[in-house]
């Protein structure tokens, strides 16, 4: 096992262990089945490099109690593993922490979803995917699980009526068992191993489809199955073809999967922080690569940016508290706030991309905190970014 902080070795069992989480999400191909998707044969895009101080920057209070926190105070007390700002392709600020490299794959848990979500936008660019169609117009054997009747477009904006907890500390809850089929824990019984999509046969729905937005990580694998039968490839495949040869990646991506070889959609994915920050460019550069090739129209762009009045309802209507008012989720990304561009993709334990269209600036954290979803860590680290941006358009104005 590569040398770090856990005290044991990395198992299906404990890599998930608080005390384990900084070592494993950085191998997670020691102890899971992964296979590569393949950067291609192009060149790697170039990201020059301008070193920008950005430690000093105010970060904006929520309220007069609070103390008061630099950029800087908010990156060391966040559990980072790994930092990038860039602007226009250009890297402002670089920096690594414990055991993390410029070549390390770290997990992005569910910023796995937005990956997946890039995919579905090349693939309505190609003509292979229409959001309105049926799920089961792609995937006929859906047609015995919750989904029938679900479209595509539910599960790009997780509005399906589908019941599944999303309670990380339920052991219990569905998201635990899906780990569970997949054989990303041990067996305790209730599901067993019978592998991804097996799984998702077995969900039931709870409520009408297309109802209020819920965070559920089983809609982005329907998705995954769908993009598959749309674009008549596997994952690995499509997500190769489509993305991750056009933007001048570094390394291939590292994708976890299930026993079986099928795609850990919702959360599985490992890859460089340089190559997370080109994924991000693509939504602050209308669906255009740093080299130049085209991933999604702009139409996709403008479709995932521009909420309805429908969209801000559902959210707003969420049975789960998201503690964002005025946001709105499209096309497997977050929206903080209300009449704002920055866009979000976002995974448990602090993995963070900030695309912010309007100074043409992605940011991306790469973290191990302890506890799956810790709300004293979010939303300071996304103020710390809009204080980066606020000063590079105070920058512009001068």
């Amino acid at each position: 096992m590569t040398s770090g902080l856990a005290t044991t070795e990395l198992t299906i069992a404990n890599w998930q262990y608080p005390e384990n989480i900084q070592i494993s999400f950085q191998n997670i191909a020691e102890f899971l089945p992964t296979t590569k998707v393949s950067r291609g044969d192009d060149a790697i895009a170039k990201l020059p490099f301008t070193e920008m101080e950005i430690g000093e920057l105010e970060v904006a209070k929520v309220s007069a109690s609070e103390p008061s926190m630099t950029v800087r105070g908010v990156i060391n007390s966040t559990n980072t593993d790994g930092l990038l700002v860039m602007r226009n392709g250009r890297v402002l600020v670089e920096k690594y922490y414990n055991t993390m490299t410029s070549l390390t794959d770290h997990l992005l848990m569910s910023m796995s979803k937005t990956v997946v979500g890039t995919v579905a936008g090349a693939l309505v660019g190609a003509g292979k995917l229409d959001v309105d169609a049926l799920v089961t117009d792609y995937v006929p054997s859906l047609e015995r699980s919750g989904y029938a009747g679900a479209r595509v477009r539910h599960l790009l904006d997780m509005r399906s009526g589908i019941q599944f907890s999303e309670e990380y500390l339920d052991p219990k809850a569905e998201v635990r068992l899906l780990e569970e089929a997949i054989g990303w824990t041990e067996p305790s019984g209730a599901i067993g191993p019978i592998g991804m999509y097996d799984y998702l046969l077995t969900l039931k729905s709870k409520t009408e489809h297309g109802g209020p937005f819920e965070y559920r990580s089983c809609e982005t694998d329907v998705l995954g199955w769908v993009l598959e039968a749309a674009g008549g490839a596997r994952m690995a495949q499509l997500l190769s073809e489509y993305v991750w040869a056009k933007i001048g990646a570094q390394q291939d991506l590292v994708m976890g999967t299930d026993q079986f070889g099928t795609g850990m959609y919702d959360g599985g994915f490992n890859a460089t922080l340089r190559d997370l920050a080109r994924l991000g460019h693509l939504y602050v550069n209308d669906g255009v690569a740093l080299t130049g090739q085209k991933v999604f129209e702009p139409d996709w762009i403008r479709d995932t940016f521009t909420a309805t009045e429908d969209q801000l309802k559902a959210f707003a209507d969420s049975p789960g508290d998201n503690m964002m008012p005025g946001g709105h989720y499209r096309n497997q990304i977050w929206f903080p706030y209300p009449k704002s561009n920055v866009a979000l993709a976002l995974g448990i334990h602090g993995q963070m991309i900030y695309m912010n269209p309007a100074t043409k600036m992605v940011c991306v954290k790469l973290s191990s905190w302890p506890l799956p979803q810790d709300a004293s860590k979010l939303f300071p680290t996304i103020r710390a970014f809009d204080a980066i941006a606020n000063h590079l358009a105070e920058q512009d104005g001068r």
